[in-house]
């Protein structure tokens, strides 16, 4: 699977699994909300104080596992660089981030505000491998 077969596969599929590295290196997972931005970019939208971002920040590279509404049917896999995208940037970036993942927002000024209420961050994904590539 190249990063494209993946990108596709998460423009439909949402429910994902993002993993970071704690500052002792074991894994720290978090269920997550993906989308694909306009750049080709795995988007997440986090609390600037949650540990995902913190890990980030600390060291930006992440693996998320995407699955489709079946659970056990289709899936993949990215490998990563993340951005971590503060406010204000960050709230336009989430506002497409809300529209690719569930449409048009009854009250964006609403949203907007919530956002900024909760500290939101957007977390950015440049994928540099996707798989799976094999089945076993």
């Amino acid at each position: 699977m190249d990063a494209e077969q993946a990108r596709e596969f998460l423009r439909s599929n949402h429910r994902a699994v993002l993993v970071t590295r704690r500052g002792d290196g074991r894994p720290q997972t978090s269920p997550v909300l993906a989308a694909v931005d306009g750049e080709g970019r795995v988007v997440v939208s986090t609390r600037e104080t949650a540990m995902k971002a913190r890990n980030l920040a600390r060291d930006p590279h992440a693996s998320l596992c995407a699955l489709s509404d079946g659970f056990f049917g289709p899936w993949v896999q990215v490998d990563g660089e993340v951005e971590v995208v503060g406010r204000p940037e960050a709230v336009e970036v989430l506002v497409d981030y809300y529209r690719r993942v569930a449409g048009e927002h009854p009250d964006w000024d609403g949203y907007r505000a919530s956002l900024e209420a909760e500290r939101r961050v957007a977390l950015r994904l440049t994928i540099t491998d996707a798989g799976p590539d094999r089945s076993g």
